[in-house]
């Protein structure tokens, strides 16, 4: 039986819980892991429920939203596998200021290592990424994508918009140079949906940190969307 909580602290808000799993809403600027002696989001909803979990995907420290973190390792498993074959689909919530070079479709090439610690898409087919999104306009310039992943590579989404020419604002590593004008990255993990154990999950959590997030034009759009699943992602 799942139970949906009304629970927050500093690092994430508790969406829901069963048996099972539990779906958390991390906060932005909050690391996955625990380092430089402070928590990550894991430990610290360890520490909440004051029970061991397993990690079966992650969000960068700028990404705030649904994570779903299981309660063992049978159950991490599992949940892994739905992932690796692309059963759990996740939809994903951004802001950038700059106009794409195409309001829809698919961002597809293979990652690869570049300076530092970013990533670069390139025409080849190694470690392929595959990326589908919807934008919209919020005015001043600024649009709201809604973006599907297929794949799960490190940085995908980032990555993928920004090669589209609309990098999302207040990325510290792909908008360095004017991430300092916005209060957080705008990325937002939305919406996680998937079926296990013959029962259909279906969980959204809104961004609720953010000017631009909660800014009117944002928050009008937003009201409209509901489940992402619904929007005509055509097959790939």
């Amino acid at each position: 039986m799942l139970e949906k909580i009304e629970a927050k602290n500093a690092y994430f808000s508790l969406v829901a819980e069963n048996d099972d799993f539990v779906v958390i809403n991390k906060h932005a600027g909050i690391n996955f892991h625990s380092e430089d002696g402070e928590f990550g989001v894991v430990v610290a909803a360890e520490k909440f429920l004051k029970q061991k979990l397993f990690s079966v995907h992650r969000l960068d420290k700028m990404t705030s939203g649904l994570l779903l973190l299981a309660k063992s390792s049978q159950v991490a498993s599992g949940l892994s596998e739905l992932f690796k074959t692309q059963q759990i689909q996740k939809y994903y919530l951004a802001i950038a200021d700059k106009k794409p070079k195409k309001s829809q479709g698919l961002i597809k090439g293979g990652m690869e290592k570049s300076r530092r610690s970013m990533w670069k898409l390139t025409r080849g087919q190694d470690n392929l990424a595959i990326t589908q999104f919807f934008s919209y306009s919020l005015g001043e310039g600024k649009r709201l994508f809604v973006v599907k992943p297929k794949t799960g590579k490190t940085h995908q989404i980032r990555v993928a918009l920004k090669s589209v020419g609309s990098a999302i604002i207040g990325d510290p590593i792909y908008a360095a140079e004017e991430s300092y004008r916005y209060d957080r990255g705008y990325l937002h993990a939305y919406q996680i949906q998937f079926t296990y154990a013959d029962q259909v999950f279906n969980f959204m959590a809104l961004p609720d940190t953010g000017s631009e997030f909660l800014s009117e034009a944002c928050q009008a759009k937003l009201s409209t969307l509901t489940d992402c699943s619904l929007l005509s992602w055509p097959k790939i």
